[in-house]
């Protein structure tokens, strides 16, 4: 057994929402590092130091709590001068550190020593309300001539309030303190406590940090040392599945899934009844288009309220009209939201910006799959005009050459180069390993569009639309007998990774054509040579499926989207495996990624981890840089726990159906699930290797045992769940 793999520095990171955290263990935030306090994409807080008696304490331990919360437990160093001598560890100093709206510390010594001790404890805190982008471009900073930053600090307010103003762009941070055993004073850029303790006394104070991102809004912290409190805030962990399993690795990993997705919870103040899942923590606490459907579709058993508010905030801002340097065009969903400096002032078009080609055909895939999980119709009625539009940009924008094939290129003059999943510039690399041109047809893309072409027919026949249905199916027929045509590479095995800007095939072995098994556009005949492809040896690393083979010229195994391995990506492969009964494989991919998370620290998958081939005794090797947690990388956790039981929500003929077709291999033989939400109410089941027990149903559907019925036709049959 190997010691837990760190990923990233060993900072300590809080969050809530879209305000985070990030410190080091002793709770400094470094000055020049990316750390400190970003609430609504603007770091507030960019360097932070304690001293007491002028010396920075001592270490002892510190950890997370829970998400929203973090201790630190120090001691003092040695401190001589004039009016003092104390021996190292004399003082138990703890720093609490909770964050809501904004951060509360207490801050909590206890003298240990036989005789009194006088000493002066100190805040030094910068504010440089840098933007998130600014902070991750490090040694790149922008120029921010013209803005202006101020700070004032009111005695008898106990309250230092710092402004930031560039134009129209303002924010302002306020940091109080409160119940503080003796005064503070505003010294030479710090905060002072004078602190007296007799033997065995202890000194507290509370400083909190409350940060303006709305004219007139001042942030709330949770109050003093009320963690009891705070765990009453959060949502019941009760509401999610639980899993009850003996093997221990998939029983740790589902539990910190459960956690690291309640963490990623997301509420926009304007819109607080609409719970979206932010995409990862602490780079992507925001709204995104792509990163929220697939999250919201992973989690559906047990959080339909992610799916619920990604489509009434995704529908929401769907684009209504064409804005180039926004990649943006009628029907289109959004890619992501930002509210810092640089995307209010219009440096980079991020408010929203649309520059995302498979969010929009996603959109459509989620309506039908929430539809199915919850016989909800209103919800159908609600949000077709949205799905409509959805596909009406497909076909018009999407396909941008008009041959059948869905194809992106920027129109922005800073837009993304790629706009597929794997958005990184050098992503999608022809068969020497250069960028392939644009326009990119890439093989999932037409996955994506077959589906939600499905998708949307199944939603006109629940809306008794029968002739839309029809043309949508014959659509989709159409784009499946091209695709095919176009697309399929004989001699690997496997589909081209796209078709580059004149039209001629990318011969690239990628992870892509997995996407295309889970779609249901690849034929029954030609899936098990996609599968075995993908699990070759130059594709399967001994964890999971590499996003690029490493024979080729462009692979790097800590490359972003060129040779490492993605959660999602392979929980995606996994339910393509299973729609075209390949349960061994699927299994495989799964065992891969349980046994990566056993190996992370904290059971926890990253966001991606390194391509480097498994050896005996080997560890997964971390990507530099992964957002932990990551949203659909925690729910790649419940997606493949989910395809592994064959657990399938259907509409048919007016009635709602849950099948539950287990295929557990011999490493997971039994494991019990509870709260599965569907319908109205909750199911729960025992699962063994081939058979299923039903423990409880309150959902208003009817559960069978045993595989779903298989469609009419090959089109049809695609969409199975």
């Amino acid at each position: 057994m190997i010691d837990a793999v760190q990923v990233g520095a060993a900072n300590v990171t809080i969050n809530r929402n879209d305000h985070v955290l990030v410190a080091q263990p002793d709770g400094r935030v470094k000055r020049g590092s990316d750390g400190g306090f970003f609430a609504r994409d603007t770091r507030f807080v960019s360097s932070y130091e304690l001293t007491i008696g002028g010396k920075r304490p001592q270490l002892l331990n510190a950890c997370t709590v829970r998400f929203f919360s973090a201790r630190h437990v120090m001691t003092n160093p040695r401190l001589v001068s004039p009016e003092l001598e104390l021996e190292a560890g004399s003082l138990a100093l703890t720093l609490a550190r909770t964050v809501q709206q904004g951060v509360h510390e207490d801050y909590d010594i206890v003298n240990h020593a036989r005789k009194p001790v006088r000493f002066e404890l100190a805040i030094a805190m910068e504010f440089d309300f840098a933007d998130m982008f600014d902070v991750r471009a490090i040694g790149r900073q922008r120029d921010r001539k013209g803005a202006s930053r101020s700070s004032s600090w009111s005695h008898d307010k106990r309250q230092l309030v710092a402004t930031y103003t560039n134009g129209p762009f303002s924010r302002e941070l306020h940091i109080v303190c409160e119940r503080s055993d003796s005064q503070p004073v505003w010294r030479e850029g710090r905060i002072v406590f004078e602190v007296e303790l007799a033997p065995k006394q202890g000194w507290h104070t509370c400083v909190l940090w409350l940060p303006v991102t709305q004219p007139g809004v001042l942030g709330t912290t949770l109050d003093c040392q009320t963690l009891e409190m705070a765990d009453e805030t959060e949502p019941a962990l009760g509401g999610h599945v639980s899993l009850a399993t003996e093997n221990g690795s998939v029983q740790l990993a589902w539990d910190r899934a459960v956690l690291d997705m309640e963490s990623l919870r997301l509420v926009d103040p304007n819109h607080p009844d609409d719970v979206v899942p932010a995409a990862g923590t602490p780079w992507f606490l925001t709204l995104f288009g792509r990163d929220s459907l697939v999250t919201s579709m992973q989690a559906m058993t047990g959080s339909p309220e992610l799916a619920r508010g990604t489509l009434a905030r995704l529908s929401a801002l769907q684009a209504t009209r064409d804005d180039p340097q926004r990649d943006m065009e009628p029907g289109k969903i959004l890619h992501e939201i930002r509210y810092g400096e640089i995307a209010e002032l219009g440096i980079l078009p991020f408010q929203p910006y649309y520059g995302t080609h498979d969010a929009t055909s996603l959109f459509v895939i989620l309506l039908a799959h929430v539809y199915e999980w919850t016989a909800d119709r209103d919800l159908l009625v609600r949000y077709l005009p949205a799905a409509e539009a959805a596909m009406a940009w497909v076909d018009r924008y999407g396909d941008r050459d008009g041959d059948g094939f869905q194809e992106y290129a920027t129109r922005s003059s800073k837009g993304f180069y790629n706009q597929g999943w794997k958005d990184a510039h050098d992503a999608i690399p022809d068969e020497h390993g250069d960028r392939a041109g644009l326009p990119l047809a890439l093989c999932e893309l037409q996955g994506y569009a077959y589906d939600a072409k499905l998708r949307l027919a199944q939603i006109y026949e629940a809306l008794a639309r029968d002739e839309d249905a029809a043309r949508l199916r014959a659509e989709a027929y159409r784009l499946f007998e091209s695709f095919n045509d176009a697309f399929w590479w004989e001699s690997e095995g496997t589909y081209y990774l796209g078709l580059d800007g004149d039209k001629q095939p990318i011969r690239t072995v990628a992870s892509n054509a997995g996407h295309c098994l889970m779609s249901g556009i690849v034929p029954r005949e030609r899936a098990r040579r996609v599968a075995y492809r993908l699990l070759a040896d130059d594709m399967w690393s001994g964890w999971g499926i590499r996003t690029l083979s490493a024979s080729h010229p462009a692979y790097n195994p800590f490359s972003y989207h060129t040779g490492t391995v993605w959660p999602h990506d392979n929980a995606t492969i996994a339910s393509g495996f299973t729609r075209y009964g390949l349960r061994k494989e699927t299994a495989q991919i799964a065992l891969g990624m349980f046994d990566a998370a056993n190996a992370f620290a904290a059971n926890r998958l990253p966001e991606l981890f390194s391509g480097l081939p498994r050896t005996h005794d080997d560890f997964p090797v971390q990507y530099m840089g992964a957002n932990v947690p990551q949203a659909w990388a925690a729910s790649a956790i419940f997606r493949l726990v989910t395809i592994m039981c064959g657990i399938h929500a259907r509409r048919e003929l007016g009635r709602s159906r849950i099948y539950l077709d287990p295929a557990l291999p011999d490493w997971l033989p039994t494991l019990t699930l509870r709260q599965i939400r569907a319908g109205t109410g909750l199911l729960s089941a025992r699962f063994a290797p081939n058979e299923v027990e039903v423990l409880h149903n309150t959902t208003g559907f009817e559960v069978i045992s045993g595989p779903p019925p298989a469609r009419s036709s090959q089109a049809e049959e695609a969409l199975a769940s």
